[in-house]
């Protein structure tokens, strides 16, 4: 059912020692007098886990739940002063943490947190209390109790809190009662079942408490798939060939660097063997669905398949049918790439306060449409308001956001979830997004420009990794660009240079008239007011950890336009010449 590396093997936990392990923490965690309390959302228990993926992470989780408490799951690498925030919101009582340096992390804060009672780590470290030893403290009594406590469990009881970042602001606590969850498993089992997924692996590596991977881990315990957990972002590609996963769930931040993988490696390649992996990408590129292709594109393809693409497969371990990828939208040149590889691509769509699939592209083709995120589940209802703007209806929808009805107030109007994002439904079936409602701006011009796709275009560029539309009130679209420095690197390799660094290499009129080459090129795609007028290049890459990036990898935009204000006023001075 799960499994993990440990001391370099693969330690294998099938479901009977999974249903076992879950049982005696529920009834230690009993024993210990948590669980429901007096069965009010405030009155209940509430058990945070702060770790990176990993069996016991799972196993906590669904300990807690069981009982009827509140599972608090919480990024790994959130910062101290929003981890103090959220620990103290939710008043905590008992928190998992995954090794020494979480723990260290909640220590620092102990003084600040007078409801917090335990703290129990999943890797032994030195003078903390290792959750084995929490196992130990379940006696026959609690274990007789778990089976009475779980029965008591209703559908729309509390299940857990998770907070969400967003691009601003504070988090907020989204309330997720069983039932959404639940619901939410059930509509999302039609998009992976007609893979053919029972008895096969999945690879975990996005964090488990975001709402995205902790349902899709549901899904595959619902729909028969054992669940393998990376080591790490950079033993992914070992990983991958070792587990031979038939799908796995991304964001497309990580599809595009597999596929910078590829070109890179591509780019390495002389002579014959240069030309037939241009020859196969430029194939894969003019790959569509739902469209009826000439026998000689699909004996080209075929032919392609055997010299290139079988060899990108095996990257990925040899047997993925499919990756299901959301959080963000993902280019239509990579879905053509990847999908005429034999490598299904199946976007979707949703967001934490509907627990968080709305929408996903299936498996089979007259269920798949390139450029949209699929059709909606059986069981959630869309409709466009008047401004273009997706509300959704059904029981994955949220209870609320904790201790905040508020903010509930704004986004829940009655049974119907805004979303803040715009979009539309293409033929009655497939769901498309356009834009975020909020991200939208408008120009001194009165022009109103929606920043994601001309983003999502740009991002196309081998020389871009990074940009952030801007033009607010202004009188032409502007753009705070990363340059792509592996590409950079690779350029002076080329040239004969030695690479300078970032802060010299962004100086450099070729690399500035290569960029603004690709920016004009993609700028032809859209209308006057869309296109980017100037730009300025950033020497590093916006990061988590910096605060630039959400955990899903979204811009926060007001960081960014507040961290980069003297560039962008840069941009906006009529005597500036940029590079």
């Amino acid at each position: 059912m799960l499994s993990a590396k440990e001391n370099g093997a693969w330690r294998k936990y099938s479901t009977q020692e999974v249903y076992n392990t879950v049982n005696s923490l529920s009834a230690a965690l009993l024993a210990q007098g948590f669980g429901a309390g007096d069965g009010t959302t405030e009155g209940r228990d509430k058990i945070a886990i702060l770790s990176h993926n990993c069996p016991e992470w799972m196993l906590a989780d669904l300990a807690i739940q069981q009982i009827g408490a509140v599972s608090v799951p919480v990024y790994a690498t959130i910062n101290s002063q929003e981890l103090q925030f959220i620990l103290a919101d939710a008043a905590v009582k008992i928190i998992f943490v995954g090794d020494e340096a979480l723990y260290q992390k909640v220590q620092r804060l102990r003084n600040e947190l007078p409801e917090l009672q335990s703290v129990y780590t999943f890797k032994p470290v030195a003078e903390a209390a290792h959750w084995s030893e929490l196992l130990q403290l379940a006696n026959p009594e609690a274990e007789a109790q778990v089976a009475r406590h779980r029965q008591a469990v209703h559908e729309n009881d509390l299940a857990t809190i998770l907070y969400t970042s967003g691009t601003t602001g504070t988090p907020k606590g989204v309330m997720l009662s069983h039932h959404n969850i639940i619901s939410n498993v059930f509509g999302s089992a039609d998009v992976i079942q007609e893979i053919g997924v029972e008895g096969k692996r999945a690879i975990s590596f996005l964090p488990l408490n975001h709402a995205f991977e902790r349902m899709a881990t549901y899904c595959f315990f619902y729909c028969g798939v054992s669940v393998y957990y990376a080591e790490s972002m950079e033993k992914i590609a070992e990983n991958l060939r070792e587990v031979k996963p038939t799908l796995f769930t991304t964001v497309p931040r990580l599809l595009e660097k597999v596929y910078e993988g590829i070109l890179a490696k591509g780019a390495e390649l002389t002579g014959v063997k240069k030309s037939l992996f241009y020859w196969a990408l430029n194939l894969a590129e003019k790959y569509e669905i739902n469209q009826p292709q000439s026998i000689g594109y699909r004996l080209q393809l075929q032919l392609a398949d055997k010299l290139i693409f079988s060899k990108w497969r095996e990257a990925l371990g040899g047997e993925v049918k499919a990756i299901i990828t959301g959080a963000a939208a993902c280019q239509v040149r990579l879905l053509k790439v990847f999908t005429a590889a034999g490598i299904v691509i199946q976007e979707g769509y949703g967001l934490t306060e509907a627990a968080p699939i709305i929408s996903g592209n299936r498996y089979s083709e007259a269920n798949r449409m390139f450029g949209t995120v699929g059709p909606l589940l059986y069981n959630v209802q869309v409709r466009i308001a008047p401004d273009g703007e997706i509300l959704c209806k059904g029981p994955n929808v949220m209870l609320g956001y904790y201790k905040r009805p508020d903010l509930t107030a704004e986004v829940l109007d009655g049974e119907w979830l805004r979303t803040g994002d715009i979009g539309t439904l293409v033929d009655d079936k497939f769901l498309k997004i356009t834009d975020r409602k909020k991200e939208l701006f408008k120009t001194s011009g009165g022009k109103y420009v929606a920043p994601q796709p001309i983003e999502n275009k740009m991002v196309e560029s081998p020389w871009i990794e990074q940009i952030m539309v801007v033009g607010e009130l202004q009188k032409f679209v502007g753009a705070l660009i990363v340059p792509a420095f592996s590409t950079l690197k690779n350029w002076y390799t080329q040239q004969g240079k030695p690479y300078p660094g970032n802060v010299e290499a962004i100086k450099d009129k070729q690399i500035w008239s290569m960029i603004t080459d690709a920016v004009n090129n993609y700028n032809e795609q859209f209308n006057h007011v869309e296109q980017i007028k100037k730009f300025v290049l950033l020497p590093q890459l916006w990061s988590i950890e910096n605060g630039e990036l959400t955990p899903t990898l979204k811009l926060k935009r007001k960081v960014i336009l507040q961290k980069y204000d003297n560039l962008i006023q840069l941009i906006y001075q009529p005597e500036t010449v940029i590079g």
